[in-house]
């Protein structure tokens, strides 16, 4: 047993002298769910803009539908791994990958949020209802990291997914 000590110590040394992996510190304050309030509002409901709505999968459908449900009842893991299935299925869903972007705000994993808006913006319509969520949920990731001037060239980039009115 004394023989073992030694290395035992050595071992614990070297788990105290190593450093985990820099992290980005969120400095937002409001809740989760305020955030991604914010977000949903800013598509707005403008009845009269353009929003295309493809056809769907129907168990992607499905699986949209439990993310709902699991989501009113607080269990966001939950909601996240509904998704997660669903994107297995259709990898470059824009509102999917959208509502995991949101949910993943609700997981306070801002980081991974801004990746999936920014993938969901890339694979959608660039205009819309479901453009401007992808935008606002950038510019809510990029104050809740006190980035202000990103934060603010992503709410001028929400600006342009209003579609335009058709003037007949």
């Amino acid at each position: 047993m004394m023989r073992l000590l030694p290395v035992v110590i050595a071992v614990m040394l070297a788990a105290c002298a190593t450093t985990p992996p820099p992290q980005t510190k969120f400095v937002t304050t409001q809740a989760p769910e305020a955030l991604v309030a914010t977000i949903r509002a800013a598509a707005g409901n403008d009845e009269d803009e353009l929003a295309v709505q493809p056809l769907r999968d129907p168990h992607v459908e499905d699986l949209r539908q439990q993310a709902v449900q699991l989501e009113r009842n607080h269990l966001y893991r939950a909601a996240a791994t509904v998704l997660d299935q669903a994107l297995v299925i259709n990898p470059d869903d824009p509102a999917v990958l959208q509502e995991r972007a949101e949910v993943a705000i609700l997981l306070r994993d801002f980081e991974q949020a801004e990746t999936l808006a920014r993938h969901a913006y890339d694979a959608g319509a660039k205009v819309g209802p479901l453009c401007r969520r992808h935008w606002a949920t950038i510019e809510q990731v990029r104050i809740a990291n006190d980035d202000a001037v990103n934060a603010a060239a992503a709410k001028a980039q929400l600006a342009t997914c209003k579609a335009a009115q058709n003037p007949y």
